[in-house]
C-alpha cells in the first residue's frame, strides 16, 4: 500500500526498498469545471541541482524541449498541454545510478504555460498530486497531494528526491511560485 504523504513530510526511498534501482514519477492534475473556457497547459519539470541548491548548466534542466538529461538519468515523457483523462498527465523517469555525482538532489515543479499571459494561476486547478512508482514493478510507492489553494502562483515545486548517506530520499515541498518558469529558473539557475 502506498503511503499518502504531507507537506514538508520526507521518506526513505532506497534504505527501504533496497531493490529500487529506477522510479517513475506520476504528475497529474484536473482544471476546475469554473475555470474552464481557455486552454491550461501544465508542464512537469525536473531541475538537476548541485550541493548548493543549483543547477551546474542548463543542461541539468528536463522539460518538455529538453526530454532527457544527458546523463540518461531523469527522462520526461513528454508534453500532455490538456491533462485530459484519469491518472498521470505527465511522468518523469529517474535512474538512481545513472545520476551523476555532482547532483544531490532533484527537484520536481509544475509550472502553467503562458499563464501571465491567459491569467491563470494554481487556485484554478484541483486534484493535483505526484506519486512515486518502483519503475521495476510498477507498485506505487508513495503519493503526495497538494492540498493547499494557490491562487497567486503560476509554478509550484511539488518534491523532491535528494541522496542523503549513500542513499535516496524523497521530499513533499508543496511551494507555490509568482512569475511561473522564469522565477523557478532564477530560483535554481546557476
Amino acid at each position: 500500500m502506498a503511503i499518502s504523504l504531507e507537506k514538508g513530510q520526507k521518506v526513505d526511498l532506497t534504505k527501504t526498498n533496497p531493490n529500487l534501482k529506477k522510479i517513475m514519477l506520476g504528475l497529474g492534475w484536473d482544471i476546475k469545471k469554473l475555470d474552464a473556457g481557455t486552454d491550461f497547459d501544465l508542464d512537469a519539470l525536473a531541475f538537476l541541482l548541485n550541493k548548493s541548491g543549483k543547477m551546474q548548466t542548463e543542461k541539468d534542466f528536463v522539460f518538455y524541449n529538453n526530454l532527457k538529461h544527458e546523463s540518461g538519468a531523469v527522462v520526461h515523457s513528454g508534453d500532455n498541454r490538456t491533462g485530459a483523462g484519469e491518472g498521470d498527465d505527465e511522468l518523469i523517469t529517474v535512474e538512481f545510478s545513472k545520476v551523476p555525482s555532482n547532483v544531490d538532489k532533484i527537484v520536481f515543479v509544475i509550472t502553467i504555460f503562458k499563464a501571465e499571459e491567459r491569467k491563470q494561476n494554481f487556485g484554478m486547478v484541483s486534484n493535483s498530486f505526484v506519486r512515486v512508482v518502483d519503475a521495476d514493478t510498477n507498485a506505487e510507492l508513495m503519493r503526495y497531494n497538494l492540498g493547499e489553494e494557490f491562487s497567486i502562483e503560476t509554478g509550484v515545486a511539488i518534491c523532491e528526491v535528494y541522496r542523503y548517506n549513500n542513499e535516496w530520499k524523497f521530499g513533499a515541498i508543496g511551494s507555490g511560485y509568482k512569475g511561473g518558469l522564469d522565477a523557478l529558473i532564477k530560483n535554481y539557475g546557476a
